[in-house]
């Protein structure tokens, strides 16, 4: 049985924050030599009866998608997590349960985070999407590249927009959602809803009842019935206990210092390849501003702003080399061989790295060298936030671009 990795995601809702904003925040655990890139994808019209090619198969296109920035593995169409211009974002995780994951390839997890954020526009309809996609088109196929061996599993889903959060978690084509109104809450490599479903599949408990884990008559409890049978199911995700101990007073920073955790980042077999931190204002008259790395290890790289804004300038600096028909994920049999995928940032942040690594003086100067242009960038978002008056797009428009072209500049 494939062993999930820990891919540890947060969201602390205005009460639990010091500026009554929502705060989302994800670590993407991958095998450590996958690339993370971040792509913006501008909104678009589709014409009517279009098709769009996912990781393994082609689904129907909606006539309109929005735009949506991810973070996302280069070889996989879909993302691990991301954002879309109405304010949704979604975190993905994998989970193993009871029931074996399908070999079958069909949808990814990460196919349908990023069909969710292009069709929906709050937290509910994207759940509503992604279960509909699911139960039309299913899930499974390889979760990481390499043909060395196929790793097979669910997904969960933390789908948070600038009022609520609903935690979506499937077996097969089977699932259970719970909303989440205040306070904060996690998902990790375990199931974690329990018995406060808020929506379910029409045949969840019929389902489990046919196999054996559920006997009709105790309280339904999601995560008991289908996690395995050897599973702990004490839910525990590094860096919860930091943000319970700060609920109330939890800030952008908070959630960082989260994500760069020593216990956020160890991991056995995978590494943090990239991540993302979101700040939700409730009032729509405020921006959402998104943090992404695009290189791996969040205690040795920085988080660089994103707002969307019509007319936003393409980061070429962040994107993987696009192989066409040669691209091992798109050949049969896939995965049989390793193409360079690594971007200009990534390149660039590889190399300052090793230094930084070291922890010697040279390394401690480049790494706070860095820290300091990240210093800089989160203070000017937080003024943002707290400015009443509306941004201009046109100094916006290249905000994510300066701040990448900047970071290399350094490392260079």
């Amino acid at each position: 049985m494939s062993v999930a990795p820990t891919s540890s995601c947060f969201v602390a809702l205005p009460s639990a924050t010091e500026d009554a904003h929502t705060i989302f925040g994800k670590n993407s655990a991958r095998l450590g030599n996958e690339v993370q890139e971040v792509i913006y994808i501008p909104p678009n019209s589709h014409e009517p009866g279009s098709k769009v090619q996912c990781t393994y198969i082609t689904i129907d296109q909606e006539e309109r998608t929005h735009a949506v920035i991810l973070s996302k593995s280069s070889w996989m169409w879909g993302a691990e997590m991301g954002a879309n211009e109405h304010g949704v974002c979604i975190g993905n995780g994998a989970v193993v349960t009871r029931e074996p994951a399908a070999e079958a390839e069909a949808l990814l997890g990460m196919d349908l985070v990023r069909l969710g954020l292009e069709r929906g526009t709050t937290a509910k309809e994207t759940v509503d999407v992604i279960v509909s996609l699911l139960g039309e088109y299913g899930q499974g196929g390889n979760y990481f590249e390499g043909g060395e061996m196929v790793h097979l599993f669910h997904s969960t889903f933390l789908i948070v927009d600038r009022t609520e959060v609903w935690v979506l978690e499937t077996v097969g084509k089977y699932w259970a959602a719970e909303k989440i109104t205040e306070g904060m809450r996690n998902i990790c490599n375990q199931l974690s809803i329990t018995t406060n479903i808020d929506a379910e599949h029409p045949e969840l408990r019929s389902y489990a009842q046919s196999k054996g884990w559920w006997n009709g008559e105790d309280k339904f409890n999601f995560s008991a019935v289908f996690s395995p049978p050897d599973e702990t199911l004490d839910h525990r995700c590094h860096g919860k206990d930091i943000l319970c101990e700060q609920s109330g007073n939890i800030t952008l920073q908070t959630m960082i210092d989260v994500l760069r955790a020593k216990d956020s980042m160890d991991q056995e077999s995978f590494l943090i390849t990239g991540s993302m931190v979101s700040v939700l204002p409730q009032s729509s008259n405020k921006p959402c501003i998104h943090f992404f790395t695009a290189t791996p290890d969040p205690a040795r790289s920085i988080f660089k702003p994103f707002i969307f804004v019509d007319d936003v300038k393409p980061v070429l600096k962040t994107q993987c080399p696009n192989f066409g028909d040669e691209d091992q994920a798109k050949q049969q049999p896939r995965f049989q061989s390793r193409l360079d995928s690594r971007h200009e940032l990534y390149q660039a942040h590889e190399c300052a790295r090793s230094v930084m690594e070291n922890g010697e003086g040279s390394g401690q100067k480049l790494w706070q060298a860095i820290l300091g242009l990240e210093i800089q960038g989160l203070k000017a978002m937080q003024d943002i936030l707290k400015n009443d008056v509306p941004i201009n797009p046109l100094e916006i428009a290249d905000l994510f671009y300066d701040c990448v072209d900047t970071e290399i500049k350094f490392y260079k």
